[in-house]
């Protein structure tokens, strides 16, 4: 590395002289050889607790690491280090299954053709049966909801048994339910 002197400042250093470092290129390397574990440094420092991906993490650590030091393989010593690191593939690995393929849900024609189901459920008990939860019903044409008082712990067929008597018998039959439960629920109700 260079040292150049950095002229018209006052230095209050021992040899009177202000110093800074030229950019760190071939021609002007800054590389020791027995500092071996430099770029390893320099990536660790660099790969940090936030999640992106390992290409993002791999060219920021080359920009760092071509304004900080040079060594004869430098690119393939980050690239060797990005292949071999266990934090960056644990990061990057996709837990649980795969997504389903997504389906198109029509549009309703009329009200009450297709309908939401979610529940809001961890609720404190209220009213004279004290009910923990609500089913809340959504239909698709006019985005109406309807909250019918549920139990947190009711059944497929305790479900059916309410949609039946406190909904269905208003609004006639339904031509879809899309719900979010597991599919034992849907497949039951």
């Amino acid at each position: 590395m260079t040292i150049a002197h950095k002229s018209g400042n006052i230095c209050k250093n021992a040899y009177g002289l202000c110093r800074w470092a030229l950019e760190n290129t071939p021609e002007n390397a800054a590389w020791v050889p027995q500092d071996e574990h430099h770029i390893e440094s320099i990536c660790v420092t660099d790969i940090g607790t936030e999640l992106c991906d390992q290409v993002e993490k791999e060219d920021r650590t080359l920009d760092l690491v071509k304004t900080c030091s040079w060594s004869p393989n430098w690119r393939k010593d980050v690239a060797e280090y990005f292949q071999t690191c266990e934090r960056i593939p644990k990061e990057n690995r996709a837990s649980g299954k795969k997504f389903g393929i997504l389906i198109q849900i029509q549009e309703p024609n009329s009200p009450w053709e297709i309908v939401h189901m979610e529940w809001v459920t961890a609720l404190p008990p209220g009213g004279d049966k004290s009910y923990n939860a609500f089913l809340v019903l959504v239909h698709r044409y006019r985005k109406t909801p309807i909250l019918l008082p549920v139990y947190m712990d009711d059944t497929a067929m305790d479900t059916a048994i309410i949609i039946w008597k406190k909904f269905i018998s208003h609004t006639g039959l339904l031509q879809n339910i899309i719900s979010d439960r597991d599919p034992k629920f849907t497949s039951a109700l």
